[in-house]
């Protein structure tokens, strides 16, 4: 399939997007804080938006969307950590492993785009508009980590 590459590449984002979701559904129900589960819902919601467009675009190119995530290594360790930290309601310590979570997200998709010779003007877009989007949580988690200690 002469676009697998693409496809590839597509849902290496659906994957660390799906794996941003399962991670703050996690933290939301470890948290009694009505502000942390506001703030959860909030960076879920971006994935969510960012895997609806990322699962249109494989199906248009004729691939399957992934359906799992990469609870592996570095990443299945963070949710491990938040779930710890809430159990000492560390509010920083929560925050920190939510950073941690959103910049492995943002690596993946840096990785992607520096990688992405094969996508389309339009695809590279899409791309960066959800990269801008993650960055925009991203700061969001280290504003208030930063102001946490």
């Amino acid at each position: 399939m002469e676009n697998q590459k693409t496809i590839t590449a597509l849902n290496k984002l659906i994957e660390i997007n799906n794996d941003r979701i399962e991670g703050y559904e996690t933290a939301s129900k470890e948290t009694e804080s009505a502000e942390l589960k506001a703030l959860f819902n909030g960076l879920s919601f971006t994935s969510n938006s960012n895997v609806t467009e990322l699962r249109a675009e494989v199906l248009r190119l004729g691939g399957k969307p992934e359906e799992g995530t990469r609870v592996t290594g570095k990443f299945f360790r963070v949710w491990m950590d938040v779930k710890a930290a809430f159990t000492g309601n560390d509010r920083h310590a929560i925050l920190s492993s939510c950073e941690f979570g959103e910049d492995k997200a943002l690596e993946t998709y840096e990785e992607v785009l520096d990688n992405g010779s094969d996508l389309t003007v339009e695809q590279r877009a899409m791309i960066v508009k959800q990269q801008a989007n993650l960055r925009g949580d991203h700061n969001e988690v280290k504003s208030l980590r930063d102001a946490s200690e």
